[in-house]
């Protein structure tokens, strides 16, 4: 190596303790070019696999954090950087607080000890098909994309706290859980654009918590697996400016978005493990299409206090555990019968939504009986809820069947009076629901009695003053209350006649009274 007068090595020039690989390295750097010390053979060159790897495939940890933090100047016309493929990385690669302004790619490599990249400020950093133990990136702050696809990380992710400038790329990453059993440690990530976690495979729990996500977040395909503690994802007032996304994706390409070709396998999203959403905010959607869920003990779908334009809730089968809406705020429902668990095992509690529109046949009987499994304590918002969202589909006759099938479930709540009453109210009127009963049953009763006041005639209360006498208006007057025909004033029936009379008055004003109370409710919900 040429030395100058003062005996310090030329700038350009690697240090003379660099192995001639880390030399390559060196030069390949201020190439701007990639260097690749792959041998060709998928076997021998998969990072994950339990192969040995000479010292003509590995670099140390401190030679690449030379480059990136004091590296050599770049040769004239080229941009300097690391473009790493299929070398072993010894020693740890410790970034922690440093500011890398190199452009960085690692291919296929595999780390021996932890990567640390907390608090450290990147461009663009990508480390694709790479094997390594853990990856600590708290408080991790780049311009560009942090990409970490295909990787296999046996210790976990931390990014606590961490910006991401444009696009955070998880596709077909493998991780499992570090000491405290967090496969993936985000609480309060802030990414610009989108998360892409797709056809991912995670044991431990991923926690986004407080995460801000400026696009979509999509776990499509992805399998998360907790068996250690109570969630799987645990995503609580996470905000999303676009959609989530936990449905199917399709295998093969590296790419599941979209609509997949003709022949493609699609693999479901599955959740092994609680999954958390409560006080989520999503811009656009939340949709869960194509997912299971396997949930166990007080395990849940939780979804509590979520507020979503769009929640399209569409799943082949029922999780084994409980799905919980309390208090979330929906603009359309899309949901499916199969989705819904058995009894009690949905909550309802001060769930509102705008429309409704199901995927695929759910009669208004299955749906009532949905909503009663949803309510053990009787509530009437549920009904309510329901009834104005058929009324905004046009379904006016079905959201009247809701509204009674309500009356009838507080109907079981009273007293044994109450119950009476509104038995006869059920069966005479539908409780103002069905008017068309009470014109039967006045006109059944109208004919009954002109048929025995014809045959059974009252004296005149005055004689010689009394009108023509009309069997059928006689009965008419006394059936109709308030008004007055002239007749019921006129004659002055005795014994059964009396006695019928009274029954006629008494039928008439219950009827009357039922058809009043079941219109005043169709106007104040109308």
């Amino acid at each position: 190596m040429t030395e100058p007068s003062d005996g310090a090595p030329q700038p350009h020039q690697p240090p003379q303790d660099w192995t001639p690989v880390e030399q390559g390295l060196w030069e390949a750097y201020r190439l701007g070019e990639w260097y690749d010390l792959r041998t060709g053979i998928p076997e021998r060159d998969d990072p994950a696999a339990d192969r040995f790897w000479g010292p003509d495939r590995t670099v140390r940890a401190e030679s690449i954090a030379r480059l990136l933090l004091d590296g050599p100047p770049a040769v004239s016309g080229r941009v300097a950087c690391v473009k790493l493929s299929g070398a072993q990385i010894s020693g740890e690669l410790q970034l922690s607080g440093g500011n890398v302004v190199p452009y960085v790619e690692l291919r296929d490599c595999r780390f021996e000890q932890v990567v640390m990249l907390s608090e450290c400020q990147f461009t663009t950093v990508r480390m694709v098909h790479c094997a390594i133990p853990r990856l600590e990136a708290a408080r991790l702050h780049t311009t560009g994309d942090l990409h970490l696809p295909q990787c296999t990380v046996e210790g976990g992710i931390r990014l606590t706290d961490a910006h991401i400038g444009t696009d955070l790329l998880l596709n077909q990453l493998t991780v499992r859980r570090d000491r405290h059993g967090r496969a993936i440690a985000a609480d309060g990530l802030n990414v610009a654009q989108d998360v892409e976690a797709e056809l991912i495979e995670a044991t431990g729990e991923i926690s986004l918590r407080s995460a801000r996500i400026g696009g979509r977040l999509s776990l499509r395909g992805s399998v998360l697996h907790n068996p250690y503690g109570r969630y799987a994802l645990n995503a609580a007032r996470v905000q999303v400016e676009h959609t989530l996304y936990l449905s199917a994706g399709y295998l093969g390409s590296g790419q599941s978005s979209g609509t997949p070709p003709n022949g493609v396998r699609t693999r479901h999203f599955t959740c092994e493990g609680g999954l958390r959403l409560d006080d989520g905010r999503f811009g656009n959607a939340v949709i869960i299409h194509q997912a299971r869920f396997r949930l166990t003990g007080s395990q849940q779908l939780s979804l509590r206090r979520v507020q979503t334009p769009e929640l399209r809730l569409t799943l082949d089968e029922p999780p084994t555990g409980t799905i919980s809406l309390a208090g979330a705020r929906v603009g359309n429902l899309t949901d499916a019968q199969t989705c819904w668990p058995e009894t009690a095992g949905v909550d309802l509690t001060g769930f509102t939504y705008g429309s409704l529109s199901p995927e695929g046949p759910f009669p208004l009987r299955e749906r009532i009986a949905w909503l009663a499994a949803a309510t053990p304590e009787y509530s009437p918002e549920p009904y309510e809820h329901l009834a104005a969202a058929l009324r905004v589909s046009g379904e006016d006759s079905d959201a009247r069947e809701v509204l009674l099938a309500k009356q009838r479930r507080r109907r079981e709540t009273l007293p044994l009076a109450g119950k009476l009453w509104g038995y006869l109210q059920d069966v005479t009127v539908g409780y103002g629901y069905r008017a068309g009963r009470a014109a039967l049953w006045m006109a059944v009763l109208w004919a009954l009695s002109a048929t025995f006041f014809a045959g059974h005639k009252p004296p005149p209360l005055k004689v010689g003053e009394a009108p023509h006498w009309s069997a059928a208006l006689y009965a008419l007057d006394l059936l109709l209350p308030v008004i007055d025909l002239g007749q019921d004033s006129a004659w002055k029936p005795a014994g059964g006649e009396q006695w019928a009379a009274a029954v006629l008055v008494v039928l008439g004003w219950v009827l009357a009274t039922t058809v009043a109370a079941g219109a005043s409710r169709l106007l104040r919900r109308g």
